[in-house]
């Protein structure tokens, strides 16, 4: 037994895979969460029950572990800035944090130090909207710079008539905005990177990633790029984990344009959807290795066991309440297959509710065998 104490932040399905690693290894867990039902409820040591901008209710956590690591961007990092200038061990560090979890401010942060990103510009007013998209030409993509995930917080502006419209469904300024130049790419990867203490580091296989509707389908690794393409993304990503220099898991997504170069999407630092693979597909899964990097643990083996497919499981259109997993079986049944269900309370449309992974000799049977299971199961409401 370690005998260490890991505070985390949040408590949905990214913090209950991290604790499933936790236990495996002795350690003692303590999540902060607002809703006392979470999925990680279940399985931590301690729930602290108290939103995530609670002053308070995080000094507490902090003061009950070792280290505080979080399993997404949209808390108060000056909080947590403070907390760790008081001493309080925090990884990744909230410096970090606060470059990454404004979207606008990371992408000029990586443009100022070299790192390949699309066009983007700053939007103040409805008027720099349509100067902004003269500039770059339709579509154009604008964003709000807090808060977005999974395609929230996203809009398509393909002319000039849609201006108004999407500037109001994004708050009309209220939320920072920006406009970004829209990149015809062929491909969506993402590489999981991670850094230790000791300053070992262990970049993950790149991933290939599909999107429906802006929230990711499925991944699928080995990513089927060109050599060039696999080592241009492996290399930012060590550029970007070496510019922030920083502890834990990082995730970095990019594109892949049709001239073969590879530009920066966005960084999230943490364990990340299109990591999930990681846990059958991989020696050390991203949530063992960002355990070990945020305990001073040396980082484990990432390298591939098998090709690997992963895609998420969504609440079924039409079903909001309790929800029922049909199916397992029949999925199960399938050689290689491995079911993830997150134990959230209520399912709704669109709403990840958990992932299916299959791992075989080839891609390809990966894949069938993925799909298979994929399409045998359902989440839907009693």
């Amino acid at each position: 037994m370690l005998n260490k104490k890991v505070g985390i932040i949040g408590g949905g399905q990214l913090g209950k895979m991290l604790i499933i690693e936790a236990l495996k290894m002795g350690v003692y867990t303590v999540i902060l969460d607002p809703d006392p039902k979470c999925p990680a409820s279940y399985i931590a040591n301690e729930h602290i029950i108290a939103s995530f901008y609670d002053e308070n209710a995080l000094r507490e956590l902090a003061s009950k572990v070792d280290v505080v690591t979080y399993e997404f961007e949209h808390i108060n990092a000056n909080i947590l800035k403070n907390l760790e200038n008081e001493g309080f061990r925090i990884y990744p560090s909230p410096n970090t944090l606060c470059i990454i979890q404004n979207k606008y401010s990371q992408k000029k942060y990586f443009k100022e130090n070299n790192i390949p990103v699309g066009d983007f510009r700053e939007i103040k007013c409805i008027d720099d909207i349509e100067k902004v998209s003269k500039e770059f030409g339709y579509p154009v993509m604008l964003k709000s710079a807090l808060g977005g995930y999974d395609g929230k917080g996203n809009s398509l502006i393909k002319s000039q008539n849609e201006i108004d419209i999407f500037y109001k469904e994004l708050g009309e300024g209220k939320i920072p905005l920006y406009i970004e130049k829209y990149i015809p790419y062929k491909k969506e990867v993402s590489v999981i990177c991670c850094k230790g203490i000791n300053n070992d580091i262990k970049i993950y296989p790149v991933g290939e990633n599909v999107h429906k509707d802006s929230i990711l389908f499925e991944t699928s690794v080995p990513a089927d790029i060109t050599k060039d393409e696999y080592e241009k993304s492996i290399n930012i990503s060590k550029d970007i984990l070496n510019l922030f220099d920083d502890i834990g898991i990082f995730c970095i997504e990019m594109f892949i344009t049709k001239d073969g170069d590879v530009l920066v999407n966005e960084v999230a630092p943490r364990p990340h959807n299109s990591g999930h693979y990681s846990i059958e597909g991989c020696v050390t899964s991203q949530f063992e290795n960002h355990l070990r990097s945020v305990l001073g643990i040396p980082l484990g083996d990432v390298s591939l066991v098998r090709p690997v497919v992963m895609r998420n499981i969504l609440g079924e259109d039409g079903y909001k309440g309790k929800p029922t997993v049909v199916g397992v079986c029949n999925a199960l049944s399938i050689e290689g297959v491995s079911l993830h269900i997150y134990g959230k309370s209520e399912t709704n449309p669109k709403r990840k509710m958990g992932h299916v992974t299959a791992i075989a000799d080839t891609l390809d049977d990966a894949r069938n065998k993925v799909s298979s299971a994929y399409n045998f199961i359902k989440v839907i409401s009693k």
